[in-house]
């Protein structure tokens, strides 16, 4: 694996000829060279690929039998110069049987042999007619290419600090694959050497099942399937290349090639690694110690780039799925408003009260509580919203606030804030034209003290519009926007919430449409320092930075447990084109800072819904100390810095 976890593995896909063992041999070491010029570390070939799939009854001729023996014990050969572990298909006899055989060899060296487990006999398959089942068979060894090579289904093979499993074909499709005890027993990568024939509609199911079973051992799965040059007498093999990483598939654009293809991925190893550690359910499956034999081939990490068209989400919080885009935001929206719902039911609570500003988060909470109205079958007008016009309030943001509440048709109420906070200058000693953080704070704090009051004057529930991506930086202030009754946009990240407006932006009628689409279009701002020409001068991005990276940052954060190097590498390749090493850099160093020291806040948040795989709720996913220090990561931070100014000087 390289310093950052990832294993660089190949589906590889060679043209055949049936029975051709000479011409087919030549084909591996071709995609072997291919495969070192991509600097794989890993390569799966299909199922029988040294002699071809179909021979049928020439697999009972003994000459086949040798020459494969013989092909086999070349191919460790030619291949021994590179870093790549093999896994070639070939039919091997041991104790006077035959079994349709996985060969992992690595180094010249032939590591091991995994025999077929289930073999097929129903429909167009009749492999039982020349192949024995090797399940069950463990702790064993045969002589083959003049050594005694291991020889079992309890084989494990461990490459570059990555373990691999391998399974074949029909293994896959059994209820109790053999890939689930194996990953159980440590493998973060399975191995699939495959001969399946197409049918219509089979392709689809077959990514489902690859996708299912990746996703359920969370592991990386490597699928190459036989293709042009198999027999088609009867049957036609497309040639399939996919590979899966815990549930997400990839596969070449077009099927049925005929030219050698091989698909090349970098799957995260320790992403998977600190996945299987998060769930703690997972190990609770693998019961007692697995058995399995741990077979170690030694080799020179070489470092290498990522691949040129590596992709790496720079928006991981944000759905991207545009088929099912609808869907999703439907989904999300609909998780808020129930949270909010059977919270209203609970207090037995027919009212709220929502700060509404104009911004992206007020606007997203006020349609998320229309959402559980409406659902509730309440009257809107229950709905308070209020806009509380400060020192700092731009006509934009105000007219968007109050023409959004009439859209809506909730109640709008307007509380200007400027003599309260003035007066609460005089009486604590506050120099109102020095623009400090007091100044700023006081008047988050007037506004808070406006809607709880409101609500209690009302019998309603004031409903909490921060995101979850300001109380990651603790962009809020504590006792002030930070605390509610309920904060429906708890669980959502910034980038998400710029996403959800612009959806109902599509989803409600033309007013309200041009609302919220200026409202997305309108520079994040807490509007608390007056700029004198109604304009938004304090922006939020110019001083904790963009909410893209820092979203992106929290997400492998808590979602994958990166440390900062792995992070900032991710950032660099997810953001080559909008930011440099340098601002990323900048921009994480006051991420972490802000992320540790802000902890405080978020120990005392108010509930509110979770909605995606992570959140930051003290009661739920992430649980901290608020006097933790931040110095192992500032000091990681401190090395990355070192290492771009050294670059840069060469």
């Amino acid at each position: 694996m390289t310093e950052y976890g990832f294993l660089r593995v190949g589906a590889a896909v060679p043209n055949v000829r049936v029975a051709d063992v000479d011409y087919n041999l030549n084909g591996l070491i071709e995609i072997v060279k291919d495969a070192d010029h991509k600097e794989c570390d890993v390569v799966v070939f299909p199922e029988m690929s040294v002699t071809g799939y179909t021979c049928a009854d020439l697999f009972m001729q003994p000459l086949l039998m040798d020459a494969a023996a013989e092909a086999i014990s070349e191919l460790a050969r030619e291949t021994a110069e590179y870093q790549i572990m093999i896994a070639v298909g070939a039919p091997v006899i041991a104790h006077g049987r035959r079994y349709n055989c996985a060969i992992v060899m690595a180094s010249g060296r032939i590591l091991g042999i995994v025999p077929k487990s289930y073999i097929p006999d129903y429909g167009e398959f009749y492999e039982k007619r020349w192949f024995e089942s090797g399940y069950g068979i463990s702790a064993d060894e045969i002589m083959f290419a003049g050594r005694m090579v291991p020889f079992g289904t309890d084989l494990l093979f461990e490459y570059k600090g990555a373990k691999v499993g391998v399974e074949i074909c029909e293994d896959l499709w059994v209820p109790n694959p053999p890939s689930t005890p194996l990953c159980l027993g440590g493998a973060d990568i399975m191995l699939n050497l495959s001969a399946s024939d197409e049918l219509i509609g089979k392709h689809d199911y077959l990514c489902r099942l690859i996708s299912q079973q990746s996703a359920r051992c969370r592991c990386g799965y490597v699928y190459a399937s036989a293709g042009w040059g198999e027999s088609s007498t009867d049957l036609v093999f497309a040639g399939n290349a996919i590979i899966a990483e815990d549930g997400a598939v990839t596969q070449p654009e077009q099927r049925f090639f005929t030219a050698a293809t091989i698909l090349v991925k970098d799957i995260d190893v320790e992403k998977l690694r600190n996945d299987r550690a998060r769930f703690s359910t997972y190990f609770d499956n693998a019961g007692v110690k697995s058995g399995l034999r741990l077979m170690t081939a030694m080799c020179q990490e070489v470092p290498k780039s990522p691949l040129p068209d590596m992709q790496v989400d720079p928006q991981p919080f944000v759905p991207h799925d545009e088929r099912k885009l609808g869907e999703h935001c439907e989904e999300i929206v609909n998780i808020q408003a129930r949270g909010l719902m059977q919270r209203l039911n609970a207090i037995h609570c027919h009212r709220a009260v929502i700060g509404i500003s104009g911004g992206l988060d007020s606007t997203l909470a006020l349609l998320v509580t229309v959402r559980a109205f409406d659902m509730l079958d309440l009257d809107r007008s229950g709905i308070i919203g209020i806009t509380m016009p400060g020192m700092a309030t731009t006509s934009r943001t105000h007219n968007n606030a109050v023409d959004l509440m009439h859209a809506l048709g909730v109640t709008s109420m307007e509380i200007p804030i400027g003599k309260a906070v003035a007066q609460h200058f005089t009486d604590i000693g506050q120099d109102p034209t020095n623009y400090d953080v007091t100044f700023e704070n006081s008047q988050a704090r007037e506004r808070t003290q406006i809607l709880m009051d409101v609500a209690n004057k009302e019998n309603a529930i004031v409903i909490g519009t921060g995101d979850m991506s300001e109380l990651a930086l603790g962009w809020c202030t504590y006792n002030g926007d930070q605390m509610s009754m309920y904060g429906v946009n708890a669980g959502v990240p910034k980038t998400l919430v710029r996403y959800l407006v612009k959806w109902f932006a599509e989803e409600l009628g033309a007013k309200s449409r041009e609302i919220l689409l200026d409202i997305v279009d309108t520079p994040i701002s807490p509007e608390l320092i007056p700029s004198g020409d109604d304009e938004i001068s304090q922006k939020t991005e110019d001083l904790v930075g963009p909410y893209e990276l820092h979203d992106f940052f929290l997400y492998h954060v808590l979602r994958n447990s990166f440390t900062p190097r792995k992070i900032y590498y991710l950032a660099t390749v997810a953001f080559r084109s909008s930011y440099n090493s340098a601002t990323i850099l900048k921009w994480m160093r006051n991420f972490y800072r802000r992320f540790f020291n802000q902890q405080f806040k978020r120990s005392c948040m108010p509930d509110g819904p979770k909605v995606g795989s992570v959140c930051l709720s003290p009661r739920g996913d992430w649980r901290m100390p608020s006097d933790a220090s931040s110095a192992l990561w500032l000091s990681e931070i401190d090395r990355l810095e070192e290492d771009l100014k050294s670059s840069q000087n060469i």
